[in-house]
Order: structure tokens, then sequence, then C-alpha cells
């Protein structure tokens, strides 16, 4: 009798080791969360919107514990170094490589990795393979390729359940605050700075420069809008303001300050962009050249 029960204890120990296992490896799945996919097979873009249904990878190539931030202002993601180092060695076709977000193994949308050598136009959501292993690990989930003016459809990257998953990891920031970053990403065509006064206080704007003329509502906009590795535009209100925001620029960047707007620029009520008095004009030159930057003033 006794060697009868022990042969079922050791039959229901086994049982209950199985279960378990499987509701572990179930819940792993279950709860793995926010994750971008391969297609099984490397289904090229091309062929995604006419399959009703595809199969994604069996490993994910950016998983929940590569990211260190989702930036829900900048569609930015900041990665692990291991991870960032997976993109940029990650092999891209002209035609693009087409890739799954998914949310604990269930699609939400799809996009392409695309190379920015590439001279063919797509029409989904992108992220760009890096050019260099640059110091920032950030990679944009960018919409559409060589611009977003490609692009068709709804913009699903801020998907409800991408965002939740991101949350609830701990992983999820709205928007940065000039206080929040260490520095601002170099630009090509240096940065632009505009000011006007309100009642006795001058505010300041500095935004990315660009070969196009910047609307007057965009320049006196409140809102920051701080990529890591792109398009930059802070406002401020005073000199220390402005001097704070100098220090987070790249050593040697270069700074155009404009005197006011041209003429297309303007609309009725706008702001009366124009340089401050000579010695505040003289305190932020000071303040340039502490930073080593290379600040442009006209001339009166």
């Amino acid at each position: 009798m006794k060697k009868y029960l022990d042969h079922i204890v050791i039959l229901l120990t086994a049982i209950i080791a199985c279960v378990l296992l499987v509701l572990t490896g179930c819940s792993a799945t279950h709860h793995e969360g926010f994750a971008i996919y391969l297609t099984q097979g490397d289904i090229p873009p091309a062929q995604m919107p006419a399959l009703s249904h595809f199969e994604i990878a069996e490993q994910p190539t950016i998983a929940l514990n590569d990211i260190i931030t989702y930036n829900a202002q900048t569609y930015e993601l900041k990665l692990t170094t291991s991870a960032f180092e997976r993109i940029f060695h990650l092999e891209v076709p002209v035609r693009g490589k087409s890739f799954v977000v998914c949310v604990d193994k269930k699609p939400v949308y799809w996009g392409a990795f695309w190379t920015p050598i590439s001279s063919i136009a797509f029409d989904g959501v992108t992220i760009w393979k890096p050019f260099n292993s640059q110091e920032l690990k950030v990679i944009t989930l960018e919409l559409a390729y060589p611009t977003a003016s490609f692009f068709k459809g709804n913009d699903p990257r801020n998907n409800p359940e991408v965002i939740k998953s991101l949350e609830q990891s701990g992983k999820l920031i709205t928007k940065l605050s000039i206080s929040a970053v260490n520095k601002l990403p170099s630009s090509m065509k240096g940065y632009e700075l505009y000011s006007w006064a309100v009642d006795s206080q001058w505010h300041f704007t500095l935004i990315t420069g660009t070969n196009r003329n910047k609307t007057p509502e965009e320049i006196t906009s409140s809102e920051d809008f701080i990529s890591e590795a792109g398009w930059v535009s802070i406002h401020v209100v005073g000199v220390e303001a402005i001097k704070s925001v100098f220090s987070k620029l790249p050593q040697n960047a270069s700074v155009l300050w404009l005197a006011g707007l041209r003429p297309e620029q303007t609309s009725p009520g706008s702001f009366n962009i124009r340089l401050p008095p000579g010695p505040i004009i003289d305190i932020i030159k000071e303040n340039a050249r502490e930073f080593g930057l290379d600040l442009i003033v006209p001339t009166p």
C-alpha cells in the first residue's frame, strides 16, 4: 500500500511540475510587452500589404529590456548599447526590411527598417538604419521615407496598447525638458535664436537651423520639443534661462541670432521679433563665449 501511495505522490508531483512549467511559459509570453520583431521568411515590405496573415520571427530584434526610454513626443527609442549595435549591424536592403511592432507577441502595426542610402520611397512607418555607431544610442520611429509627406494612413506609433505596455514597464516619457538632457544634438545647419519682449520680459526661442523660414507660431510657441537626435525648439524667459540652454549645446555649435522676421514670415498679430538692448546682447554674447559657441549677431 505504501509503495502504491509513493507512486501516486510521484505521479502527482510530476503533473504539478508540468502544469507549473506550462503556466510559467504562458505567463512569460503573455507579459512580454512591447517588442519589435522581424518577419519569418524575411517578407519584403512591398509584399506586406497584400498579406492577410504573417508569422513573426522566433525572437524579437528589440525587446523591452533593450529599451531605456521611449519618448512619446518624438517617437524615439533610447536603446542599450548591445541593442543599438544589433540595429547598426542589421543587413537592410535598399527596398527595406519588414518589422512588426508587437505587444505580448500580438502584432499592432508593421513597418520597415530603411537605409538612408536608398533612393526608393516608402509610405509606412520606418526605422532608419544608423549611419554610425554614435555615442547616443537612439533610433526613431519615423513616418515614411524619405520624408513624412510620403506617409499614407493613420499614424499608429502611439497606439494605446503600445503606450500602456511602455508605461507599465517604466520606459515611457511623454516629453523631454531642457533640465533632463545632458547635451542637445549637433545640427548640420546650426541653431537659430529669436528674441522678443512681453511686459518688459525678454523671451527667447532656440530652434534647429533649416533652409526654410520659420512661422511666427512655431517661433513663439511655449511648447518645447526636444529630440535627442534631431529637431529642437526651446522657449525660455530671461537671460539666465537662455544661458542654461546654451550650456546644453555642443561646443563650437553655431547659433544665428535673428534680428527680425522677413516680410513673408509676418502675420497680423505677430510678435515683434527683435534684438534686446545692447547690455543684454553683451551678456548673452559672453554666455556664448563661456560655452564655446559661435554666436552670430547681426550688426544694427
